[in-house]
């Protein structure tokens, strides 16, 4: 593990993250000796706009159950859940956090579902060459430099004709970016690129586009009605605050603050492998 990649690892690594989730679930009224895939979703899905943008990511794929998927950056594996849940494929999620894996397998185990977890990298990714039909990848490209290796990577291990799907923030306009933010601190290990940086590392790689859509709209209002909630009823027990430690707060308005100037926002993009068997 590089030494970028380790401080990255520690950015993300909490202490004793999933009795706390576990805590949290009961504390919303849930009951963690049956607990249902339903229940983690705030927590989950930690990415811009949760099991909204999720969803409306892979509403926009052909998935069938004999898919081989492949979750880079799985984080607490909750895409992971979701597309072994939904679409029951055989799903595997990779993340640099160690404790993020741990948590991952113990929350699936306990949720009845199928889905194997992994430490490594996004940058060498421990499987075959065409292993996957599907890769996706959530809100995990800004904690990586060399996106030409990471569209290299994602294209290795996809089949034929296979798909990459990835929802990033990404710079769009110019500007200071406020830190800190959900994925970084400081600016030294936040990477932060335009979609054409992307759509040129994505075609070198081999990588054909299907589909690109700018969501930075969709976040505001995603967050104009969590805050709206928060202000109204308080902060819930159970949440991606959970992830952040006591910063969580600042990181979330901060990049709020930055989306409302237009300097970045989410973005779709969905491509196909353009190998040939």
């Amino acid at each position: 593990m590089s030494d970028l990649e380790q401080r990255v690892e520690a950015h993300y690594t909490t202490s004793e993250l999933l009795e706390r989730i576990l805590d949290a679930v009961e504390q919303g009224g849930g009951d963690r000796d049956a607990l249902q895939p339903a229940d983690l979703k705030p927590v989950d899905e930690f990415h811009t706009g949760g099991l909204q943008a999720t969803t409306a990511l892979l509403d926009q794929l052909t998935l069938q159950p004999s898919a081989r998927v492949l979750d880079i950056g799985c984080g607490v594996g909750g895409t992971a859940r979701l597309l072994a849940e939904r679409f029951g494929v055989e799903v595997t999620g990779v993340d640099l956090t160690a404790d993020y894996v741990h948590v991952a397998r113990r929350l699936t185990e306990l949720v009845g579902l199928k889905a194997s977890f992994e430490v490594a990298s996004a940058l060498e990714l421990p499987f075959d060459d065409g292993a996957f039909d599907v890769a996706t990848m959530f809100h995990v490209g800004m904690n990586i430099e060399d996106k030409a290796t990471l569209m290299q990577e994602a294209s290795r291990v996809l089949a034929p004709g296979g798909t990459f799907a990835l929802f990033d923030v990404m710079k769009l306009g110019d500007g200071a970016l406020t830190f800190p933010f959900p994925w970084a601190e400081s600016e030294d290990f936040s990477f932060v690129e335009s979609p054409e940086t992307y759509r040129q590392t994505a075609a070198a790689a081999g990588l054909l586009p299907v589909a690109e859509r700018e969501r930075r709209q969709f976040a505001l209002d995603f967050f104009a009605e969590v805050f709206a909630r928060v202000e109204a009823g308080g902060a819930p027990a159970l949440g991606i605050h959970l992830l952040m430690r006591e910063t969580a707060p600042v990181k979330i308005r901060n990049y709020v603050d930055c989306c409302e100037a237009g300097l970045i926002g989410p973005v779709e993009m969905i491509y196909r492998s353009g190998a040939t068997s």
